[in-house]
C-alpha cells in the first residue's frame, strides 16, 4: 500500500469512473485499476462495486477511504513542518482567479511578495470558477479563489467573504451609493446581465424569483468590461460587486445603489488541493489575499461581510 494507490482510491470514490479519474490525474485508466485492485488484493475486499455506469464504492471502501484522508492528512502535516523548518521563501506559486477577483488583488499580492518574498516566481490564471475548479483538481493550480466552491475529497476550502452586489447605473441614474434600491424596483430597469449559463446570473435569477418579478434583460455580456462600458453608454444598468467598479464610482463614470429584499450575494473562499502538500509560499499567497480582502472591506473598497471558518458551516 502506498499514498499514490491511497490518491487513487480517493479520486475514483469522488468521481465514481476510473476513466475521469484518469483523465483529472492524467494517468492512463489501466494504471490506475491496476492499483486499485492491487490496493483490494492486500486488503482482502472489494472497495467498489462495478456496474456499467461506473463505480461505487463499498461500505468496506468507506472505511478505508476515511483512514486513507487522514493518512494524507498527517502526511501532509508531516511535509508543511518540515518545510517550515527551511529560510527564505523559493519556488512558484500557480494562482487561479475569476477575472473580477484577479483585477483588484494580483497587483496588491504581487507587492506582498516582492516585500517579503521576492525569489518566488508567481503566476496568474485568469477564468470562471467553474474551469478553475477542473484545473485544480487536476493539480495545475495550487491555489485558487472561488465562488461558491463545492465541497470535494480533492479540496479543502477557507471562506473569506460574503460578498454583496450592487444596482450599477451611468451617472444620469444618479444612485447615490446610500440609498437601497429593492429588488422587486429592478421590473423596471433595462438590464445588461451574464448569460444564463452564468453563476452570477443564477443568483440574480433567484433574487428576481423570491422578489416576485420577471428581469428586464436587454443585453447579455460576459466581459466585465464589456458590461460597464454598456453601461457607461447608457445602454442600461447592471448588477456587480463594488470592489471591480469603485475606481468608475469614485471618477463619477458610474453609480451604485445597495439592493435590498433580497441582498443577491455570493460566498468567496480559497481553495487548497487537499491531496498533495502546500508549500510555505502558497499558505504565504492564502494569508496576503485574506489580509487584502480585509484591509479593501475595512476601506469600503469591497462591499461584504468577512468570513471565518465556522461562519461557513
Amino acid at each position: 500500500m502506498d499514498l499514490q494507490q491511497l490518491r487513487t482510491l480517493k479520486h475514483v470514490a469522488e468521481l465514481g469512473s476510473l476513466s475521469r479519474a484518469a483523465d483529472r490525474l492524467r494517468i492512463a485508466q489501466p494504471a490506475l485499476s491496476r492499483q486499485i485492485r492491487l490496493l483490494e488484493q492486500e486488503l482482502g475486499t472489494p472497495l467498489f462495486e462495478r456496474h456499467g455506469r461506473g463505480m461505487v464504492i463499498t461500505e468496506a471502501g468507506r472505511e478505508v477511504l476515511a483512514h486513507a484522508l487522514r493518512i494524507m492528512a498527517e502526511v501532509e502535516e508531516i511535509r508543511a513542518k518540515a518545510d517550515d523548518a527551511g529560510g527564505t521563501l523559493t519556488g512558484r506559486v500557480v494562482l487561479g482567479m475569476p477575472p473580477t477577483i484577479g483585477e483588484i488583488i494580483t497587483v496588491p499580492l504581487v507587492q506582498a511578495f516582492q516585500a517579503s518574498h521576492p525569489q518566488v516566481e508567481l503566476s496568474f490564471v485568469s477564468a470562471f470558477s467553474g474551469y478553475l475548479l477542473d484545473w485544480q483538481q487536476r493539480g495545475e493550480l495550487d491555489l485558487a479563489v472561488l465562488y461558491d466552491p463545492q465541497t470535494t475529497r480533492s479540496l479543502r476550502t477557507r471562506p473569506l467573504l460574503l460578498e454583496s452586489f450592487f444596482l450599477i447605473g451611468p451617472p444620469a441614474a444618479r444612485l447615490d451609493g446610500v440609498t437601497p434600491v429593492r429588488f422587486a424596483e429592478l421590473a423596471d430597469w433595462p438590464l445588461v446581465l451574464p448569460g444564463a449559463r452564468h453563476a452570477m446570473r443564477t443568483i440574480f435569477q433567484r433574487c428576481a424569483a423570491e422578489a416576485g418579478i420577471a428581469l428586464k434583460v436587454r443585453i447579455e455580456a460576459d466581459s466585465l468590461a464589456a458590461m460597464k462600458d454598456l453601461v457607461r453608454g447608457g445602454y442600461g444598468a447592471t448588477l456587480l460587486p463594488l470592489a471591480p467598479i469603485h475606481d468608475d464610482i469614485v471618477a463619477g463614470r458610474l453609480t451604485a445603489a445597495p439592493l435590498i429584499d433580497p441582498l443577491p450575494t455570493r460566498r468567496m473562499a480559497l481553495s487548497f488541493p487537499g491531496d498533495r502538500p502546500v508549500s510555505r509560499a502558497v499558505h504565504f499567497a492564502a494569508e496576503a489575499i485574506g489580509k487584502i480582502v480585509a484591509d479593501m472591506v475595512g476601506r469600503g473598497v469591497w462591499s461584504g461581510e468577512l468570513l471565518t471558518q465556522d461562519a461557513a458551516k
